[in-house]
């Protein structure tokens, strides 16, 4: 069973990877050994499974239960675990939510559906209904997976302020706006509502500008790489120590932009790779349509770590 399930949302969350082999069938001693290093990184809050960063769009229902139990029985009695809710229907999200409850979740990061994108950003009343079914099917704290503003998978501002309002389960947003202005106004605006809601960016390319902002922790598949050096940004920042806030994102800079450069898509195939370059993972297997990385590519990674001295 998790360790608790009363833990505030906030502080520095790393979101695990998924090892396959070479069937691309899960790897559970690998993803297990990569599990427990992110979980026993001094300072962290908790840790997701089952989200972007292990491939949650590839892995069937049955698969995600089971990331989700060997997890707690890897790390469970220590740290809590957020467990990813991904589907595309509200029943089947309802269904996941329900199960990640019955086997030992903390708290759930709950995606938009897919089926949205052609424009559920205009149907509020479709998020509500979303998140409602989820929080008919478990009590546990809710994170709300909020996608870049541009796109018609976001929610807007005042759609959020009535989800906030009509699910009270939900004590946080990973914000993923990805435009600073209303990020700053999610920052300044939901965590100081009466029922306050905490802002985890995961604006990891970013990062620094983004937490100077307030947001009260981070949510990211970086974590999975580098858990400390976002550990030791959190804390200078925190503590209003720019000099040492700016030396530590120096060295967060050259990962952050091998990362997350085009195309986005391949951010987590990258920190794969560079778990593999740094002895941590034996090798970089994704799940078809995800492709391997160019040895061009992984050559920039190998730069980046050099740069980075992780």
């Amino acid at each position: 069973m998790s360790h608790t399930k009363e833990f505030k949302l906030e502080g520095v969350i790393p979101a695990t990877l998924l090892a396959f082999d070479k069937n691309f069938q899960i790897n559970e001693k690998t993803s297990r050994k990569h599990i427990k290093e992110c979980a026993l990184t001094d300072g962290i809050s908790a840790i997701t499974v089952n989200g972007h960063s292990s491939e949650i769009h590839a892995c069937s229902f049955e698969e995600q239960k089971r990331i989700l139990s060997f997890s707690l029985e890897e790390v469970g009695d220590f740290i809590p675990l957020i467990n990813g809710v991904y589907a595309d229907g509200s029943i089947e999200a309802a269904k996941i939510a329900k199960m990640s409850d019955l086997t030992g979740a903390s708290a759930l990061l709950c995606f938009p559906p897919q089926s949205m994108a052609m424009g559920g950003h205009l149907r509020p009343e479709m998020a509500l209904e979303h998140f409602k079914r989820i929080a008919d099917a478990t009590d546990l704290p809710l994170i709300c997976f909020n996608y870049p503003s541009a796109g018609n998978l976001t929610y807007p501002f005042d759609t959020l302020l009535k989800l906030f309002e009509t699910v009270p389960t939900i004590k946080a947003i990973k914000d993923w706006s990805n435009d600073p202005m209303i990020h700053e106004k999610h920052i300044k605006t939901f965590q100081n509502l009466s029922n306050p809601v905490n802002v985890l960016t995961t604006h990891s390319s970013w990062l620094m500008s983004s937490l100077v902002m307030g947001a009260k922790g981070l949510l990211s598949g970086a974590g999975s790489v580098i858990a400390s050096l976002q550990v030791e940004l959190f804390n200078a920042v925190k503590a209003k120590n720019l000099e040492s806030a700016q030396k530590i994102n120096d060295q967060i800079f050259p990962l952050a932009q091998a990362f997350y450069s085009p195309p986005f898509l391949d951010m987590h195939n990258r920190m794969k790779e560079v778990l593999v370059l740094t002895g941590k993972m034996e090798e970089a297997i994704v799940r078809p349509p995800l492709m391997k990385l160019s040895s061009e590519e992984i050559n920039k990674l190998k730069k980046a770590i050099e740069l980075s001295k992780i």
